[in-house]
């Protein structure tokens, strides 16, 4: 790092939308991390962190997860230490995925789907995925490293049509948004 400039360090990433209606499948959307190495920083990602993981060295965990969107507040929430991530990695991208136990189902048929992506008080981004609105999964920014240490944040929501198994292995490859 040089100078004052300390770059992106610890990253929150939270997502909330309303119960399905009552009588139907509960809707359980899923924030999705992958990290990727300097060697090849487009390719497969080294790990994935979703829920019921977290990354091997602690880095990337889930603080809160929900199945049904019940509750106050933001019902998935993401924590990134970047700046204690291995220097091997070049780059995370992270995103938001809408589990298919109840047939298909994309962003137009989410309640109030938002995410909130900050440092401390700093808001790097917001969205309601108004822009994705036919597709089950979104890539919603990615953070880089540069040669110095730092990490800086690309925002920007990419839409897919896929199943959370395959979007874990895709978010990261720019030809697949």
């Amino acid at each position: 790092m040089n100078g004052l400039n300390k770059g992106i360090r610890k990253v929150e990433l939270a997502a909330k939308w309303d119960p399905s209606p009552v009588g139907e499948p509960s809707t359980d959307l899923d924030i999705v991390a992958a990290t990727y190495p300097a060697d090849d920083p487009f390719g497969k990602p080294a790990y994935v962190v979703h829920f019921d993981s977290r990354s091997p060295d602690g880095t990337i965990y889930l603080n809160r997860d929900s199945k049904d969107g019940k509750g106050f507040g933001w019902d998935e929430v993401m924590t990134l230490e970047l700046d204690r991530l291995d220097r091997r990695f070049v780059r995370v991208v992270v995103g938001v995925l809408i589990q298919q136990r109840g047939g298909h189902k994309t962003f137009a048929g989410v309640a109030n789907p938002a995410l909130r992506m900050r440092e401390g008080y700093t808001v790097l981004a917001e969205d309601q995925f108004g822009e994705v609105l036919g597709s089950t999964a979104a890539t919603v920014g990615e953070f880089v490293r540069d040669d110095s240490g730092e990490w800086t944040f690309h925002p920007g929501i990419h839409g897919f049509d896929t199943d959370p198994a395959t979007f874990a292995g895709v978010m990261g490859n720019p030809e697949e948004s």
